[in-house]
This record gives structure tokens, sequence and C-alpha cells, in this order.
């Protein structure tokens, strides 16, 4: 199960840090990921951290300004969210799969776990 939080209302510009935490697996055996979906549109991959891969894989759209990190400790996977902008306004959703491999890993269809989604407004 995954629980995602951190959400909320923010001025274009501004930061946010969203967090999802995992229970019930062993969530370093995962590879871990940020989606989002706006009103009207289709899910879109955001990032995504291998298992055993300390290197973050990003959207076009969002490098730069998103960083994905984890924590397998904590059982977390966090996004965080900097130079905002209104057309970043979406629910984000965490992801999390042990079958993804490199060609399939910005594809929605090939995750199995999924947080129930937290709300991002950005505003102009």
């Amino acid at each position: 199960q995954l629980q995602a939080c951190g959400g909320g209302l923010v001025q274009a510009g501004g930061s946010l840090r969203l967090s999802c935490a995992a229970s019930g697996r062993t969530f370093s055996d995962y590879t871990v990921a940020w989606f989002r979906q706006a009103p009207g549109k289709e899910r879109e991959f955001l990032a995504a951290r291998k298992r055993y891969n300390s290197n973050g894989i990003y959207a076009d759209s969002v490098k730069g300004r998103f960083t994905i990190s984890r924590d397998n400790a904590k059982n977390t996977v966090y996004l965080q969210l900097n130079s905002l902008k209104p057309e970043d306004t979406a629910v984000y959703y965490c992801a999390a799969s042990s079958t993804v491999i490199s060609s399939t890993i910005s594809n929605h269809q090939f995750y199995t776990y999924w947080g129930q989604g937290t709300l991002v407004t950005v505003s102009s």
C-alpha cells in the first residue's frame, strides 16, 4: 500500500515536497515513480528511480525543476517540486513496480501499486 501526501496550493515559482510512504512490502525491491494527471488529460510520467540505481529518470517537462529521491530505510519516496508553474496543477500519484524495465519505466500501465493521489494547485 502506498500513501501519498504533501500536495496543496502554492503560487507560481514556489515549491512543494511530496511524500509517498509504502507499507506491507520490501520497498527497496521496487522501482518507484511519480505521475500526474490534470483534468481531461492522460496520466503523465514525471520521474522514476530504479531499485538499485541512484540516478533519477525524468520527463523533459520537469527536468531541472523536480527531483525524485527515496529513503529505503523509511520506505518513502519523495518528489521535490521547484519553480512551479500553473500548468503543473494536477493530481500527483506515486507508483511502484517490481517488473518495470528501462523501456517501460515511463508507462503507467507497467506499475502495479499506486498511491491515492495528492492535489497540487499552482496559482498564477
